[in-house]
């Protein structure tokens, strides 16, 4: 018996049948990973093949950051401190003429965002009850949220430009995961309330993103309110959120 041709051969069954576990459950635990780091790069590399007239697509992922602000609230409400929003997401973008000038795209994604605000909310017997926050202090107003964009879009792109001018309209649906309230009452107690009973967890809003290359100013007017059936001394609750901000696009 040829002993070292015997062993050699042993040996690599060995490492080939560890390389192969390894590989499963890489791909087991990770598959998630893996597609969000291939998808990109096959997607990059299309176009770097693609020649002027071809047919493609453009700025299918998004990032934007932005300011928030409460609007139409109670005359008893101050305006909003500082507060943020940030959100990322996937859009389908479709040709609608030959140059690929003008398209529509809709997709998903997530979206957070913050408010530092003046409105005072408690649950009480099931019931949300609303007031001024003048005896609270570090009130706080966070939600998560799944956002469904869609788009009508106009650019100067071709197939093989990368920095163009663009303007897109929409509309974008927000369905709340979660949303929390939080502040210092009188007594110096913290109150947190999560998914309140007068939340409106169903709201949509207007979009319009106007740039060139990856600078683009973003606007959301939200023309919902956030709140159902909510009232302060009698007076209606109608608050609504617009986001002033920058949104990037890649791909």
């Amino acid at each position: 018996m040829n002993y070292p041709f015997f062993l050699f051969s042993f040996f690599l069954k060995k490492v080939n049948s560890v390389s192969l576990e390894f590989i499963r459950i890489f791909m087991k635990d990770n598959c998630i990973l893996l597609y969000l780091l291939i998808v990109p790069m096959l997607v990059f590399s299309q176009k770097n093949t693609l020649r002027l007239g071809d047919p493609y697509a453009d700025d299918q992922l998004y990032v934007s950051v932005g300011y928030n602000q409460f609007f139409g609230q109670p005359t008893a409400i101050a305006k909003s401190s500082f507060s943020y929003a940030f959100s990322g997401g996937f859009l389908k973008d479709i040709t609608l003429n030959k140059s690929g000038t003008i398209t529509i795209a809709a997709g998903v994604g997530y979206g957070y965002d913050f408010f530092n605000h003046e409105l005072s909310i408690d649950e009480v017997d099931g019931s949300t009850v609303f007031g001024s926050a003048k005896a609270i202090s570090e009130n706080i107003f966070t939600s998560h949220n799944i956002e469904l964009p869609f788009e009508f879009r106009w650019r100067t792109s071709t197939a093989i430009k990368y920095g163009f001018w663009r303007v897109y309209s929409g509309i974008k649906v927000l369905y709340n995961l979660q949303n929390k309230f939080q502040y210092i009452d009188s007594a110096a107690n913290q109150v947190k309330l999560i998914n309140v009973t007068a939340y409106n967890k169903l709201q949509y809003g207007l979009t319009m993103s106007a740039g060139y290359d990856a600078f683009n100013l973003h606007v959301f007017y939200g023309m919902t309110p956030v709140f159902k059936k909510a009232t302060i001394n009698g007076e209606v609750v109608d608050s609504k959120i617009i986001k002033f901000g920058l949104i990037f696009y890649f791909l």
